[in-house]
């Protein structure tokens, strides 16, 4: 193991700073011996050799300040470093308190979380996405609404979808809203969903495959970017897509069942090729479709030149 080395003591730092002194004694006696005649050519000599010690100095200092700005840039880095990290390990530590509180046995626990994830995407839009993940993955946990106990949980839902929605809203163009969380993907499979609405919203796709929506479901002047999958969604009571805007249009409600009432109205351009509609109730399919008897008490949607 090699030895430490040792700090300089001080009878060694006098020791050479006396000889630096001694060497620039030496070398100015030496200069003034060889160039003190005071002719012409050593008078110029003297100024070439102080312009030259000028250069070198300044080449010197101009080392050091380089040197400097470096160490200076370094110690930036290393400050914006630790800020960095402070500031992921706060958002970690906050993430992980908030969805703590979520898995509580008490309703204001569980809003305390919804409500810390709200302000810790409202403050880190890198965060946003995968908040919304997880009040997606909390709406689709069980639930049943007619259960003993559950209007406090209903509650909860309930603020978690306010949050969605009222994130959702783009607002108007001059004067876009600072709450509006874009480019977000809802995945609500296999939910059950009470009291949806999701309306003026701009969302990029949203995932609804078997998902059963209570009570009533309403997406008005909402906006479907890149993708919008209702496949087997089942719509106890209202649906409400009116003026929405399906952004890639496929099949989208292939096997979605309408037990009550549906309002499309004349503005929503979308297949419902698949789709199924109890009769007895009054509806508005977007223009192009109309209902067909089936064979098992259902409607089918089928396109209007079909049915004619």
């Amino acid at each position: 193991m090699a030895e430490r080395n040792r700090v300089l003591s001080t009878r060694t730092i006098a020791w050479w700073g006396t000889g630096i002194v001694l060497l620039a004694a030496v070398a100015a006696a030496l200069l003034l011996w060889l160039l003190g005649g005071g002719t012409p050519a050593d008078s110029s000599r003297l100024d070439a050799l102080r312009t030259a010690s000028s250069i070198v100095v300044g080449t010197g200092g101009a080392a050091a300040l380089l040197l400097a700005a470096r160490r200076q840039r370094s110690a930036e880095l290393d400050l914006e470093q630790k800020d960095h990290d402070a500031t992921e390990r706060r958002i970690t530590d906050m993430y992980g308190k908030a969805a703590d509180q979520l898995g509580s046995d008490k309703a204001p626990v569980r809003l305390a979380g919804l409500y810390a994830l709200e302000r810790l995407a409202q403050s880190h839009a890198d965060q946003r996405q995968t908040i919304v993940n997880v009040l997606c993955a909390y709406l689709r946990m069980p639930f049943e609404p007619a259960a003993e106990g559950s209007s406090e949980e209903l509650q909860v839902r309930k603020a978690a979808q306010r949050i969605l929605m009222l994130h959702l809203r783009p607002g108007s163009e001059p004067e876009p809203l600072g709450s509006y969380w874009p480019d977000i993907d809802l995945d609500f499979s296999g939910a059950r969903l009470v009291a949806l609405t999701l309306t003026h919203c701009r969302i990029r796709s949203i995932v609804c495959y078997q998902t059963e929506f209570e009570e009533f479901a309403t997406f008005r002047d909402t906006e479907f970017r890149s993708k919008a999958d209702f496949h087997e969604a089942v719509f106890r009571e209202r649906a409400d897509f009116r003026s929405a805007v399906f952004g890639v249009n496929g099949d989208v409600f292939r096997g979605a069942q309408f037990e009550k009432h549906a309002e499309f109205g004349v503005n929503s351009e979308v297949s419902l090729a698949g789709a199924l509609a109890k009769p007895g109730y009054k509806r508005s399919w977007p223009p192009g479709w109309a209902e067909e008897p089936g064979s098992d008490g259902w409607l089918r949607l089928v396109p209007s030149s079909v049915s004619e």
